[in-house]
């Protein structure tokens, strides 16, 4: 009996720990994780990239050491998430089998904004594949300070997200207006714990917050979760794998659309080559945000500029909130181009294309 129980914990520590980190579109999941990338205690973790739509940047963008892997998948991961996230591991696992890529000891799974986190979950707990070299450790969630309570009364991966969490991250604390800081941090976080009551509530700005309390945790435990969480595992587990075949089957020759999340959802990417002037690029933007913000979800972007061609300009905003931009000190890869990229609700390629030409239209665009 004593051998069975070695036998069973050295399997256990012979898996690697996957953790998830999900949280709603501009919450800050990209920044949190090019930050624990950066730090030297987390130099052998290995990450995956889940992008909305055909053409991202959060891959590109992430800032990694030379020998720490990062692999991208994309596509609309509600149809696509179960497959993939299950080839990408396995790659991972035969790449490192053959001596491929270096060894790593953790595992980071970033998914995109729009994810309900349950499939992938039931994916990493009940995959017989994976769970020979696997263990999903447990699920952080970044919340928005500014937008997260309005999201969560929008749109329901923002709440399936904070519930099925271990550990919550409340990001951009910094940006809230002092006089009101206080009152509206406290609402949210009596509103995170009457969703997820067990999750201890972080804060990316305090002082003390350190990386490794959102990895402090051991195999993931759905009875420690509402019995709202339970029956969403329940659900996927009770999807026939037939079923899931014959759905992705039917959609690889109905040529579903990856950009595309509900009805109303869309991502697209509008490119340029010539350099943009700076100026002109930051009033479209202004007037962007002041008439369309409430429904600009995400706008995450590398721009070729007429002032430093050289080194691209890095912007991102949510809604009506546009981020301090950052000066790279070089391309982060070959394609020297204006990429912006737009997650956006009920409105089309078109109307930003137009609005785009019409600032900028002396400039040859086309999207992607």
């Amino acid at each position: 009996m004593f051998i069975q129980r070695v036998t069973f914990l050295e399997m256990v520590l012979d898996r690697v720990p996957v953790t998830l980190l999900t949280g709603f579109l501009g919450s800050g999941k990209s920044t949190l994780l090019a930050q624990i990338l950066r730090d030297p205690e987390f130099a052998d973790t290995a990450v995956i990239v889940n992008e909305f739509g055909e053409v991202g940047l959060d891959g590109v963008l992430i800032n990694h050491g030379d020998d720490q892997i990062v692999e991208m998948t994309s596509g609309c991961i509600c149809c696509t998430i179960r497959g993939d996230i299950r080839q990408t591991l396995l790659k991972l696992q035969r790449d490192l089998d053959l001596g491929k890529i270096p060894n790593f000891s953790r595992l980071v799974v970033e998914s995109t904004g729009l994810a309900d986190p349950a499939p992938v979950i039931h994916t990493l707990m009940s995959d017989p594949f994976l769970d020979n070299h696997y263990m999903l450790g447990g699920v952080i969630t970044t919340i928005d300070a500014i937008n997260g309570e309005a999201t969560l009364d929008s749109h329901k991966e923002c709440l399936k997200q904070i519930a099925v969490a271990d550990r919550l991250v409340i990001t951009k604390t910094d940006l809230i207006d002092e006089s009101s800081s206080l009152e509206q941090l406290e609402k949210l976080k009596s509103k995170l714990s009457s969703i997820n009551p067990n999750a201890p509530i972080l804060y990316r700005q305090q002082q003390e917050f350190e990386f490794i309390s959102l990895f402090n945790t051991s195999l993931y435990d759905p009875n420690s979760k509402t019995i709202k969480v339970r029956q969403w595992l329940n659900d996927e587990a009770n999807i026939n794998t037939d079923e899931i075949h014959n759905h992705q089957h039917v959609q690889s020759h109905t040529h579903h659309d990856v950009t595309r999340h509900g009805s109303d959802i869309r991502s697209f990417t509008l490119v340029f080559e010539e350099p943009i002037e700076i100026d002109s690029f930051a009033k479209a933007l202004e007037v962007l945000a002041f008439t369309n913000g409430a429904n600009l979800l995400r706008l995450k972007g590398i721009v070729k500029t007429t002032e430093r061609p050289g080194k691209p300009l890095v912007v991102h905003g949510v809604q009506h909130v546009f981020h301090d931009p950052v000066w790279l000190d070089e391309w982060p890869d070959e394609n020297h181009q204006t990429r912006l990229v737009f997650i956006t609700n009920k409105i089309d390629r078109e109307t930003l294309d137009d609005f785009f030409k019409s600032w900028l239209g002396s400039y040859k665009g086309q999207w992607q």
